[in-house]
């Protein structure tokens, strides 16, 4: 596995089969991994820890059944800024990156610019963070929310196999 000038790192099948096991249970023993994975355990921890080390894994998270614990509401916003300026994209993702109850974030391509994912403990806080982000001045044009009912499939990791460009080793 080697960084190729700071674009994508080369994976062997090996690299592969460890991150298809960690996205599955993040939790798993280096030993239970190595085994998962037809290696020793020395080899495997080495493996991983490169691949940490290059930034291919970014972290370690737990899946929490936030209905089992709290009431709250889930909603995703649609959001429009007025200029398109470097200065004004930066300025509003500043804004949401300090937002408390802001879980995700994505700036996307066609009429909208940001898909902002919140989860609040009621509509009342999601209403005063949706007029935050209209109170930024003349930044924000558009503002549509959507109540999330159901999440019908969670992110359960991704399908390396499928987005890998060419066949690894």
């Amino acid at each position: 596995m080697k960084d190729n000038d700071g674009g994508a790192v080369a994976l062997d099948r090996i690299d592969l089969k460890i991150l298809e096991r960690l996205q599955a249970n993040g939790r798993m023993t280096n030993q239970e991994l190595a085994d998962a994975v037809g290696l020793s355990a020395s080899p495997c921890l080495s493996r991983v820890r490169r691949m940490e080390r290059a930034g291919v894994i970014t972290g370690y998270n737990t899946q929490i059944a936030l209905s089992r614990i709290c009431r709250h509401v889930d909603v995703v916003a649609a959001v429009t800024l007025k200029a398109h300026g470097p200065e004004d994209f930066e300025l509003f993702e500043n804004m949401v990156i300090a937002m408390r109850f802001v879980t995700e974030c994505t700036k996307v391509s066609g009429p909208i610019d940001y898909l902002v994912h919140f989860v609040c403990p009621d509509i009342s806080a999601y209403q005063m963070l949706s007029d935050e982000l209209l109170l930024m001045g003349p930044k924000v044009g558009n503002l549509s929310s959507y109540i999330v009912l159901k999440t019908v499939k969670p992110n359960q990791g991704f399908a390396l196999d499928g987005l890998l460009e060419q066949p690894v080793r």
